[in-house]
């Protein structure tokens, strides 16, 4: 039997809507990093029963995007997320946890009011965050 030669494929589009306002920090050495949440549903027909199931998932977003996104989206906002699933582990307090988020690519707001929002004069204040390739210290770690 010949191998097979599988390809390395790792590209996600999501829809959904942000759970919580997004928070803006930024690195040590100044770039900007976005974290939020959104809830992705599936509605389907079980007999005559409608059914959801919803998939919460957390969702990074880097650099000049991130800056231009946070002070836009707003919890209840609609985006479509297009990136890439990665994995993370860490240990707290003697336990080990890890967690799938998607690094994202593109973030594209749905929403008339977020997509056409102006830019404003003033950025807001946000925490300094280390380095992703750093390692992230696992008490700044935020959960």
């Amino acid at each position: 039997m010949a191998e097979l030669r599988l390809p390395s494929i790792n590209h996600v589009i999501l829809s959904g809507r942000l759970t919580r306002d997004p928070e803006l920090r930024y690195t040590p050495t100044g770039r900007a990093v976005l974290n939020m949440q959104i809830a992705s549903d599936r509605q389907y027909l079980v007999g005559d029963e409608w059914r959801k199931d919803v998939l919460y998932i957390r969702t990074v977003l880097w650099g000049p995007n991130a800056e231009r996104l946070g002070g836009k989206l707003v919890k209840g906002s609609a985006v479509v997320i297009e990136g890439r699933l990665i994995y993370r582990q860490w240990e707290t307090e003697g336990q080990k946890r890890s967690t799938i988020e998607i690094q994202a690519m593109r973030v594209q707001a749905l929403d008339k009011t977020a997509a056409e929002a102006p830019e404003t004069d003033e950025p807001a204040k946000p925490e300094v965050m280390p380095d992703f390739e750093e390692g992230i210290p696992e008490e700044e770690l935020p959960f």
